[in-house]
């Protein structure tokens, strides 16, 4: 069976996925590897045979996206001719984890497309929302990359089809210490603009893991890192807290390891007020953006914020296979239907040669 995996490259969480579901799809297919997206500081140790442009959000350095640079970068022919000149047909199944190209070349020629990711949840009216929905942000929820069947993550099972968070084993073999200092990882805020706020907290080290720069800096009580996934599950695992967006798999992984947690989501990122909402509900503490106050409620999370552990158990395997059990069983039925079909047919034309029989004998 020819199958296709299909990543969204912007952000590290769907390639950090990505490394424990594979392995489970290769023990069931052949399969291939489509990446697409230009932002993933997270290497695949896997070939992949396509690595596509896509569609990537850019973002600005106030913690929100840059909708005039998103636009120019990709709304061009490149999106529509990658879509158009996908060979989805050479596909049996396509196994979509929010990735356009291929979800919309699956759809066009008629191919099976599973919607398997975070993204997926979304589709569930079950799973948590902001106070004020925005209509734009749930079309994209539901079109960005459609598929005819979804298989979701979330923090918790809110609905039949969804499943809590794929752990990988880089964080999930790992025992959780604390080295007393806090884990940074902010990439849509300019460094200096997290600098000037962390610096006033002197009390606990920040270490700040920046797409920015290429070597290690200690700037009074903070350590700004280049982004490396070693050196990050390193400072992640030992760390104290965890100061992030409304991501998913960063806060995930931080619940799983029963971190202190404390989340500013990409502002104009829908996804992530969504998430941000969800993360409310579980008791951690959210803002909005960096503003005046956020100092105070920092300071207040770093004295006396607690720690949330949530229990996640390791489901990919079983994932996976049901995924595989279910087209074996399909495949059954439609044989079956195919022979059933053929001895029908058969059988008609045998009645009907007898019937012309006994209409020339009378």
């Amino acid at each position: 069976m020819n199958v296709l995996y299909a990543i969204q490259g912007t952000g590290n969480g769907h390639i950090s996925r990505a490394r424990d579901i594979i392995p489970q799809l290769q023990k069931h297919c052949k399969l291939d590897i489509l990446i697409s997206g230009t932002q993933s500081e997270v290497a695949l140790p896997y070939p992949v045979k396509y690595k596509l442009h896509g569609f990537s959000f850019a973002y600005n350095q106030k913690g929100g996206i840059h909708y005039g640079k998103s636009a120019k970068d990709n709304f061009s022919l490149r999106l529509m001719k990658e879509i158009r000149d996908f060979p989805a047909r050479n596909y049996d199944l396509i196994i979509n984890d929010f990735e356009p190209v291929s979800a919309w070349a699956a759809r066009l020629r008629g191919v099976r497309c599973i919607s398997m990711g975070h993204q997926a949840s979304f589709l569930s009216e079950k799973c948590p929302r902001p106070e004020k929905r925005e209509r734009f942000g749930e079309w994209v929820l539901r079109n960005y990359a459609p598929g005819k069947e979804a298989i979701g993550f979330h923090f918790l099972p809110y609905d039949s089809f969804i499943h809590t968070p794929v752990i990988r084993e880089e964080i999930r073999s790992r025992t959780p210490v604390s080295k007393g200092h806090y884990t940074v990882y902010l990439p849509a805020v300019k460094d200096q603009r997290l600098i000037s706020l962390l610096s006033q907290i002197p009390q606990v080290e920040w270490q700040v893991f920046s797409k920015y720069v290429r070597k290690t800096e200690k700037i009074r009580n903070i350590l700004v890192r280049p982004v490396n996934n070693t050196d990050f599950i390193e400072s992640f695992v030992t760390s104290e807290g965890i100061l992030t967006g409304a991501g998913f798999e960063s806060p995930a992984e931080a619940l799983y390891l029963g971190k202190k947690l404390f989340c500013i989501p990409i502002k104009g990122q829908y996804e992530q007020q969504c998430n941000a909402a969800a993360l409310r509900e579980l008791g951690v503490p959210v803002v909005q953006k960096i503003d005046n106050f956020t100092l105070s409620y920092l300071t207040d999370w770093v004295c006396e914020g607690k720690s949330l552990q949530v229990d996640f158990p390791d489901q990919t395997e079983k994932i996976v296979a049901a995924i595989f059990e279910k087209e074996r069983v399909s495949e059954t039925v439609s044989s079956v239907e195919g022979e059933r079909i053929v001895e029908g047919e058969r059988i008609e034309r045998g009645n009907a040669r007898i019937e012309g029989m006994n209409s020339r004998r009378y």
